[in-house]
């Protein structure tokens, strides 16, 4: 299927679905999981329809096919009565809310790994809102193809994340930057991570990723998930089940509480943090081997997370994750706590993303890459610094993404400073050819970098990309005015904070001269 076809496809769908909300008397919230719910079962019967012929070809009168043989292709298997396309076709006069539980309980019976986690209670929807649901979702699987369904789930996750504002944010990273995470991690097999696992996204991408390179996910990956937000961890268990997926997603405070056990015991951590959070009682954290290199005197909790993704790492493992921009340049505690990472030699790559890439925050931030296999290699004493601020596709006024091709030409800057071959199938090969035109890499003025542990000693210890890519030539009125406000605001939001940390204590230290 075309894109521009996927994405009208798409876009018509949220917007008559998003009709049918605002002429119901539900919220977005109250409306968000029944509508996944449906899709879900689309989606379902789409990829289970897909390997159907497959898997009965190879089924006798002796040796039917079972379940097992559809989840050996990460398929759920679907009984009939949980199919849209009958569940659209019953008679005018049945109870469709109850035969959508119906259909739901017996998924659920069928895979019990989704056991208590899909939507119930459709029998108090509007009849004829869940009729028109069924109407508009039942007839995709028969006109869309390849994992266009899988597209579908993440958009109205998104744009349910944009309606329900900041909260939405916390359950939803965008998928282009998921997708450029998980192509410089390389998860090929092995044990993968993620403390703020939201809506379990960096997880379905991993699994993509290995199918592309033609294995299969359910045998090489293990996944394994903390989400602090109760009502959120069904939705990580539907979108892990859609792709065929088994994990453990645990509820808890990955501050406080460590259910996996995780230090040291993962190949690869991934995640998209909540930034810039105050008030966590660090006294509870005294001594937690989770935070090797000590605890932040800032009221911030970014490096509590930072080390958290380090410490969760086997001796070969690697880390990527999304950070706000003031963790490359902190001073004081923070500063020492970065230092101390630097010299571990587990930094690898930092890449600085334009603003407007999130649907909750549009100020830019930085992707953190650790590789804990690179120490004690050539690559030990350097960290590789990418400025994709330039790097960018417009969505509409207030959003951007990026291409598949802007996503493999990133990812193939890393190959080329690790020494890996490049991949070319999203069409990158232009890109490289005017970048690296002798197929190898190269510093690139305003691109990329290759800094020393010396060089970034000579900074004050930042790992902020653009202090070392330098500027790109371009004109002065096509720079983004909006990211370089964002950036300058972060800066004064975070010297404002400690400006008034600092103004307590002074008041503190002379009120107790005083006697006051």
């Amino acid at each position: 299927m075309r894109t521009t076809d996927l994405a009208k496809v798409r876009a018509t769908l949220w917007a008559a679905a998003d009709e049918l909300r605002a002429n119901s008397k539900l919220t977005p919230v109250q409306y968000r999981d029944p509508v996944l719910g449906l899709v879900f079962l689309a989606y379902a019967e789409n990829r289970f329809e897909g390997i159907r012929a497959e898997v009965e070809s190879r089924a006798s009168a002796r040796n039917p096919a079972t379940v097992a043989d559809y989840k050996a292709k990460s398929v759920l298997y679907v009984p009939d009565e949980s199919r849209l396309s009958y569940l659209v076709g019953l008679p005018e006069g049945d109870d469709i809310g109850k035969a959508v539980d119906g259909a739901i309980k017996a998924i659920e019976a069928t895979n019990p790994e989704l056991k208590d986690i899909l939507p119930r209670g459709y029998q108090k929807l509007e009849r004829p809102t869940l009729i028109e649901l069924l109407r508009l979702f039942a007839p995709l699987p028969t006109q869309l193809e390849g994992d266009a369904f899988g597209f579908i789930y993440e958009d109205f996750l998104a744009n349910f994340a944009a309606q329900e504002g900041k909260g939405g944010g916390e359950y939803f990273t965008p998928y282009s930057i998921v997708r450029l995470i998980v192509e410089i991690l390389e998860p090929f097999q092995g044990r993968v991570f993620d403390p703020a696992c939201g809506s379990g996204g960096m997880f379905v991408q991993c699994a993509k990723f290995v199918e592309r390179h033609h294995e299969s996910a359910t045998r090489k990956l293990s996944v394994f998930g903390t989400e602090k937000t109760e009502d959120t961890v069904p939705l990580a268990k539907m979108n892990l089940g859609l792709h065929g997926l088994s994990g453990d997603i645990r509820q808890a405070n990955s501050y406080y509480e460590d259910p996996h056990r995780a230090v040291g015991a993962f190949d690869y951590v991934m995640a998209n943090p909540p930034f810039n959070v105050d008030k966590i009682k660090k006294a509870q954290l005294a001594g937690d081997k989770r935070f090797p290199f000590g605890l932040p005197k800032a009221d911030n909790g970014n490096y509590l997370w930072i080390q958290q993704f380090y410490a969760a790492l086997a001796p070969t493992g690697r880390a990527g994750f999304v950070m706000a921009n003031s963790a490359g340049d902190a001073g004081h505690s923070e500063k020492e706590l970065r230092k101390q990472l630097i010299e571990s030699g587990a930094v690898d790559v930092m890449i600085a993303i334009g603003s407007n890439f999130f649907y909750t925050v549009t100020l830019p931030v930085t992707l953190w890459f650790l590789d804990r296999a690179k120490i004690g290699t050539p690559r030990e004493d350097t960290v590789l610094f990418i400025d994709a601020r330039h790097i960018y596709n417009q969505i509409d006024r207030a959003h951007r993404d990026f291409t598949p091709k802007q996503i493999e030409f990133l990812a193939n800057i890393v190959r080329l400073y690790r020494g890996e071959d490049v991949e070319t199938g999203a069409g990158s090969e232009a890109l490289l050819a005017e970048n690296f035109p002798e197929g190898r890499y190269v510093d690139v003025a305003g691109l990329c970098k290759v800094a020393t542990r010396g060089e970034i000693e000579a900074q004050g210890w930042s790992l902020n990309p653009g202090r070392y890519t330098g500027s790109a030539v371009v004109d002065e009125d096509d720079k983004d005015f909006a990211v370089k406000l964002g950036e300058l605001y972060e800066e004064f939001t975070q010297l404002s904070d400690e400006a008034g940390v600092l103004r307590a204590k002074v008041d503190a230290a002379v009120q107790g001269i005083l006697g006051v």
